[in-house]
């Protein structure tokens, strides 16, 4: 059976991302997850969010944030967000919820880059 990616101590320095990049990336993850709690405002509706879109953005937010925290960032470049194509084809408009989304994938993407 083969070790999962990151178990070994060799893989666990395979990545030059700083730790305050980790908990950079952990923090913003956090944030999205806090401002995806609670129930849309009519701002949010009228840019086309709706409940069951940002429950399901935040639960996958919140399952690539704890796939990290277990993990560490060895399982960044496992992690490959879409959530701009999921708003787009939801139709989303811009606002302070999808400039959210955004920076958290493009977070993603930037640590991936330099893992």
């Amino acid at each position: 059976m083969d070790s999962a990616p990151g178990s070994s101590p060799a893989a666990k320095n395979a990545y030059p991302v700083e730790a305050g990049e980790a908990m950079d990336l952990l923090t913003l993850l956090d944030e999205a997850v806090t401002a995806l709690k609670p129930p849309l405002g009519q701002c949010d509706i009228d840019e086309g969010w709706t409940d069951g879109l940002r429950r399901e953005i935040q639960e996958e937010i919140s399952v690539n944030r704890s796939v990290l925290r277990r993990h560490g960032l060895v399982m960044v470049p496992y992690l490959r967000p879409r959530l701009d194509e999921w708003m787009d084809h939801e139709a989303v408009g811009p606002g302070r919820l999808q400039r959210l989304v955004l920076n958290v994938q493009r977070s993603l993407e930037d640590t991936r880059g330099k893992a």
